[in-house]
């Protein structure tokens, strides 16, 4: 790990001054759980790392009537642990739950899980977001089992590995950001997350010198939920997750959202399941013909085409969990 400068501002405002006017001159330290294991690749080498931990405005939940706020620097154990989280969105619940190592949940933050780097080996090898050899993609002809087969017609082929994205959009949630003129900027967070085109680009909507300081949850009352599929409960990431939304009435679905995770470079909202389901009662088979739509438009890769079939299997199962039919 090569040395660098440490600061621990006290406001929001202190810690944007701090930091740089291009990626890779200084790194936001939120939990550390994903930084840490960056610097000691030698994955990024700041100058300056700028730990949030003494910003008492970023942390804490606030539940008001038509929203639920949510400080970036909110554990994953308080959000999970919140009641009106609880109450309102299982989907979130679930997800934060999935993570499932205790030290991960008390440590990591809401924010950080949102800001966190692609866990593609390519990426944590040193060979880029990108995952290039001398201008090449290593991903297409090699070990591609755990890369998208969405969204992969460019030059990203990693998979955006936020737990809490695909529940967060469904939701309809926005993502605040404020940098060093303290002026808040309100992004949606299906357009918060972004596909990098060149090595040089992040995979979040921040800029520079911009620091997340809350989440907005509009309280709807949807019924909601998301359904993970992985290979053990722990560390490690799940393969395929879908995370939907929507409101029931007589049984018939209205406003559905389908958004898959693990899948694309983003969280993926799968338009074709959507329009399959709005206007139908939620029943088994109609459960399943919205998980085949959701597999619309995929990409499979030499190693990856498994991912199909799990996708149909979450998006199911995502559907009758939210709307408490029996599989």
């Amino acid at each position: 790990m090569k040395s660098f400068e440490y600061a621990a501002p006290r406001t929001t405002k202190e810690a944007a001054d701090l930091l740089a006017d291009k990626w890779g001159e200084a790194e936001i330290l939120a939990g550390g759980t994903d930084l840490v294991t960056c610097l000691k690749q030698n994955i990024v080498a700041p100058k300056r790392v700028v730990s949030l931990k003494n910003i008492g405005a970023l942390r804490g939940i606030k539940a008001e009537p038509a929203q639920i706020r949510v400080g970036a620097m909110t554990t994953l154990a308080e959000f999970a642990a919140h009641p009106a989280v609880k109450e309102n969105f299982p989907a979130l619940v679930t997800a934060v739950k999935g993570i499932g190592s205790p030290q991960i949940l008390a440590a990591g933050t809401v924010g950080g899980d949102l800001c966190q780097r692609p866990r593609c080996w390519y990426f944590r090898n040193g060979h880029g977001v990108l995952g290039q050899l001398d201008g090449a993609s290593l991903i297409p002809d090699g070990d591609n089992r755990y890369h998208a087969i969405f969204g992969n017609s460019g030059p990203a082929y990693f998979v955006s590995p936020s737990s809490l994205g695909p529940g967060l959009i469904a939701l309809g949630a926005t993502v605040i950001v404020t940098g060093r003129q303290e002026k808040l900027r309100e992004i949606p967070a299906v357009e918060f997350f972004q596909t990098p085109k060149t090595e040089s680009d992040r995979e979040t909507a921040l800029q520079p010198g911009e620091i997340l300081t809350e989440i907005h949850v509009p309280v709807k009352k949807l019924k909601n939920a998301t359904y993970e599929v992985r290979h053990r409960h722990g560390f490690d990431w799940p393969y395929v997750t879908a995370s939907v939304a929507f409101n029931l009435k007589d049984g018939v679905v209205s406003d559905l959202q389908v958004v898959l995770g693990h899948v694309a470079p983003v969280p993926w909202p799968a338009i074709s399941a959507e329009k399959v389901l709005n206007g139908s009662k939620v029943d088994v088979a109609g459960a399943e013909l919205c998980g085949q739509a959701a597999t619309e438009g995929a990409r499979p890769l030499s190693g990856n085409g498994y991912k199909l079939q799990l996708v149909k299997t979450a998006v199911k199962r995502a559907v009758l969990a939210a709307a408490g039919v029996a599989a």
